[in-house]
């Protein structure tokens, strides 16, 4: 029976720990299909100011993300053909909404993500991904992943 695990990714440091904690999981690796993804959320105020090159360029830059997270894992002992990578470029409100569609359109055992280092007041506003993943998702398991 295979595994299915969704690991959301973006480009940070924090995702990063998830490649490291996924490659150290005791896992049968055969049995293992893994879909790397990255949720674009529409984009806030500030962002647009980043321009119009910036935002042409970003769907590019985050699938190399991806790919350098695949060829990581693959490095590492999982198999090619077993990692897909989706870019989910249609914007979502949120992330946790993004990623909370995306996993319901497939068949996953797991959902892992990072979960960011906030203050309170950051969390009490921006509200945690996390956490929304844990009390939204039904029928598989959330690992989150804190940063050392």
């Amino acid at each position: 029976m295979n595994n299915s695990i969704l690991v959301a990714l973006k480009d940070s440091v924090n995702s990063r720990t998830i490649l490291d904690y996924l490659i150290q999981m005791p896992l049968r690796r055969d049995e293992v299909r893994i879909t790397l993804v990255h949720v674009f959320k529409q984009p806030m105020a500030s962002e647009e100011f980043m321009g119009e090159q910036f935002s042409k360029e970003e769907p590019s830059r985050l699938q190399a993300v991806l790919q350098d997270a695949k060829d990581k894992l693959v490095k590492n002992g999982f198999s090619l053909d077993q990692i897909g990578i989706e870019l989910v470029t249609e914007p979502h409100p949120t992330t946790a909404q993004g990623i909370i569609s995306f996993f319901n359109k497939g068949k996953f055992d797991m959902v892992m993500i990072a979960r960011k280092q906030k203050s309170k007041a950051e969390e009490f506003v921006l509200g945690d991904v996390s956490v929304k993943l844990v009390r939204a998702i039904e029928g598989a398991s959330v690992l989150v992943v804190k940063p050392k």
